[in-house]
């Protein structure tokens, strides 16, 4: 008879601080994150900065939101695009290059006289198949 000696609300107000605290800890996880991730401080600073999130955990998971939670979004952004930029780079290095970009080295290859006109027709043909 568990239900009859814990009313609803009772249910309810539990559950609200269950998710409170599994929100906070999210938000701990992202402020740990963004201290290691950051390249602006020293690891003095870090260390601070980890005392105090330790020390005084609401508190100081507060004080690190409203001081520099502009800036983690900031971060954020900039590690995105830069791990988009590195993605793009590797497929654009493992596509290969274009037909029109292989017959433009193959002509080269003619003009230089590295290759027949013979040798150019077949790279010409391949990179058009």
């Amino acid at each position: 008879m568990l239900a009859a000696s814990y009313p609803f609300l009772d249910v309810m107000w539990t559950m609200f601080i269950f998710f409170m605290f599994f929100i906070w800890i999210i938000i701990l996880f992202r402020v740990f994150a963004d201290l290691f991730r950051r390249r602006d401080i020293d690891g003095g600073l870090k260390v601070a900065w980890f005392a105090f999130v330790i020390v005084l955990p609401f508190l100081g998971v507060f004080v690190y939101l409203l001081s520099q939670g502009h800036k983690m979004a900031d971060r954020d952004v900039e590690h995105m695009q830069a791990a988009r930029a590195q993605q793009d780079a590797h497929i654009k290095s493992v596509a290969g290059s274009s037909p029109a970009d292989q017959i433009i080295q193959a002509k080269q290859l003619l003009d230089s006289g590295a290759v027949t006109q013979a040798e150019f027709d077949t790279m010409k043909a391949k990179a058009l198949a």
